[in-house]
């Protein structure tokens, strides 16, 4: 049993519109928590460093509007690591794995990811890509190959259940216990066969200097999901923390080009659609 994700929208033009699956189920990037007043705390972090006023005086000294000031000064000044205080947390859904080994290359992040060693998929949700989704013929050998897979994996996973729950009988463990424990077992080796294609969720967490460098690499120049995904992360950073957000995006929407050879040679589009996205102008 599978579950084909269906594409809505057009990524390339609103790369946060997002997809659903026949089920209902869609991409969601949800954010879950940040870092309490966040401009003032990078303030008061990089005023810190300069005065000798108590941590506290020195907090609530500064007002939202100054912090604002004090946020893009810093930035002016190339000053970083103030920012590094302030995380924002978002759990992701309906996303692949081929999604989840692009993003774990952001080392400095925490990823938490629901497990294909513990959880059986039985219901197995796939992503399609929207290149496929588009031609028939691509599509139909495309889902041909996700039931494969899944057909492989049940066998597999029901074939090295059936010769464990032996071995734990033999150990003492009562009948349910035993067959508990060979299927987690078993769907460890059988995951093996599942595609990058896999649907996958996680609750991931940066600081404000990481989340800047991951939408200057991964809100252009990169695959549509990822690309999909950081836009919207992106998004909802600035309606929660604008001036920490002010210049984020793909590198020249704060000066020129950064892509070299590799560039999408659309500079002028991608600075007009990231100021709409950071200035919460989307209809």
């Amino acid at each position: 049993y599978f579950i084909r994700a269906v594409m809505q929208g057009d990524l390339s033009k609103n790369a946060g519109s997002g997809w659903k699956t026949e089920c209902g189920r869609e991409m969601k990037v949800v954010l879950l928590a940040h870092t309490p007043a966040p401009e003032q705390t990078v303030a008061a972090a990089a005023r810190l460093c300069y005065s000798d006023t108590g941590v506290e005086a020195l907090r609530e000294s500064i007002s939202k509007e100054r912090a604002e000031e004090f946020v893009q000064m810093l930035a002016g000044f190339g000053h970083d690591s103030p920012v590094e205080h302030v995380t924002f947390t978002f759990g992701i859904e309906g996303v692949s794995r081929s999604f989840l080994a692009q993003v774990t290359r952001h080392r400095i992040a925490s990823f938490s990811v629901q497990s294909q060693r513990y959880v059986r998929q039985d219901h197995f949700v796939f992503v399609t890509p929207p290149a496929i989704a588009e031609d028939p013929a691509l599509l139909e050998q495309y889902e041909q190959a996700m039931q494969q897979s899944i057909h492989s994996y049940n066998q597999l996973a029901d074939a090295l259940a059936a010769r464990y729950v032996p071995e734990f009988l033999e150990q003492g463990c009562s009948e349910k216990a035993a067959r508990s424990k060979a299927e987690k077992k078993a769907i460890e080796d059988a995951r093996y066969v599942l595609p990058n294609a896999c649907e996958t969720k996680m609750i991931l967490t940066m600081n404000v200097r990481s989340l800047r460098n991951f939408f200057r690499l991964r809100c252009q120049r990169a695959q549509w999901e990822i690309r999909a995904v950081a836009t919207e992360m992106l998004r909802l950073c600035c309606q929660t923390a604008p001036a920490l957000f002010r210049n984020a995006g793909p590198g020249c929407c704060c000066g020129g080009c950064t892509e070299g050879k590799m560039s999408c040679g659309k500079a002028k589009e991608v600075r007009e659609k990231f100021e709409v996205i950071r200035n919460g102008e989307e209809g």
